[in-house]
C-alpha cells in the first residue's frame, strides 16, 4: 500500500536526515520526497504499516507529515 503525507522536507539535507528513521523500518519498502512539489510530497510503499504510524516515524525525525486524502 502507499501513503502520501504533505510534509515540511522541503531540500537535500532534510532528506539525509530522515533517512535513517526511514530506512530503519524494515517494514518500509520504498519512499522518496518531491521536494519539487510545493507541498513536499513524502510517498511511502508498505506492505503492514498505517499512515498514522509513518506520519509518527517522520514527527519523531523532527519533520511535520499530514495524510493527503487519495
Amino acid at each position: 500500500m502507499k501513503h502520501q503525507f504533505k510534509t515540511n522536507i522541503n531540500c537535500g539535507s532534510c532528506v539525509a536526515a530522515i533517512t535513517p528513521h526511514l530506512n530503519a523500518n524494515k517494514e518500509i519498502k520504498s519512499w522518496a520526497v518531491d521536494t519539487a512539489n510545493p507541498q513536499k510530497v513524502l510517498t511511502v510503499e508498505t506492505d503492514s504499516l498505517s499512515g498514522e504510524t509513518v506520519a509518527q516515524i517522520v514527527e519523531k525525525a523532527g519533520y511535520k507529515a499530514e495524510a493527503i486524502n487519495q
